[in-house]
């Protein structure tokens, strides 16, 4: 049976770091900015434990939440306003928008100094050239939680399902930056249950309710589940966990696994920026 790689402990030693850090400072507290538009299931998840976590630790918080008709010039005024707002340090606008919005328009509208999220084109390209500014928050997240179950990285070949710039490719690089061999899988991959075998490290961010099945898996490897679905009225993740776990050495709960971390990275990056902007 795999060991657990508790996201959930984890984020809450790295949540009470950061709450001691900022229980000594005097007035002015690390400000984070969330901005929802429409009512996306898994996006409303996220935006409501942010916001609860960045409470329960002494930052400051605000969620401004849009309809999903809402125009895209709506967003980028609210953009330019928290760009300027003294009391705000970090800005994340939850993924995915509506369809009729242009998504890296919105993105790149943030300033790069308080992209704690580490979406902006500036802040990608500094993490590709090794001199990043802000690390997307859950590639960071998995990458912690490798380094604290003490997962040899090196030598290993890790497996990425997903391709997108929040996920799979800024992991895929941090991983080749830790001596990984890396393969990247998407939607067009063939023979994807063959290559997901020949994976000491699996990771899945796909978005698809219990899609990666026991036999995806090589006996021993270590699976992270970035997945989020609603199924049945219940959260599961990408990885068919109940079965999964009997074959694996390591493997991330949903709920309770990367989630957490994506969060306490995202309150980590966003009093870096308070740092940043304060001294």
């Amino acid at each position: 049976m795999a060991t657990l790689l508790d996201g959930k402990k984890l984020s809450q030693k790295i949540c009470s770091t950061l709450k001691s850090k900022v229980e000594k400072l005097k007035d002015k507290k690390p400000g984070l900015a969330v901005i929802l538009v429409g009512d996306h299931s898994a996006s409303q998840i996220y935006v409501a434990k942010k916001e609860k976590t960045a409470r329960e630790f002494g930052f400051y918080s605000e969620v401004h939440k849009l309809p999903s008709a809402c125009e895209e010039k709506e967003i980028l005024n609210l953009i330019k306003y928290l760009n300027e707002s003294p009391k705000i340090h970090g800005i994340l606008v939850q993924l995915p928008l509506p369809a009729h919005i242009q998504t890296h328009a919105i993105l790149n509208a943030v300033s790069p100094l308080k992209d704690v999220d580490g979406f902006h084109p500036l802040n990608l390209g500094r993490l590709f050239i090794g001199d990043p500014l802000f690390i997307p928050c859950t590639p960071q997240g998995v990458m912690e939680l490798f380094k604290e179950y003490k997962i040899e990285l090196s030598g290993k070949h890790a497996v990425v399902i997903g391709r997108s710039l929040i996920v799979g490719k800024p992991l895929a690089h941090l991983l080749l930056g830790q001596n990984a061999t890396v393969t990247i899988c998407h939607s067009k991959t063939k023979n994807l249950e063959a290559v997901c075998q020949t994976a000491d490290i699996l990771i899945s961010a796909i978005g698809k309710p219990l899609f990666i099945k026991n036999s995806f898996v090589k006996e021993g490897a270590v699976v992270v589940d970035v997945g989020i679905n609603r199924l049945n009225n219940k959260i599961v993740g990408d990885v068919d966990f109940e079965n999964v776990q009997k074959k694996a050495s390591f493997i991330t709960p949903v709920p309770g696994g990367v989630g957490p971390m994506t969060i306490a990275l995202l309150l980590q990056n966003t009093f870096k920026s308070f740092e940043r902007f304060s001294s």
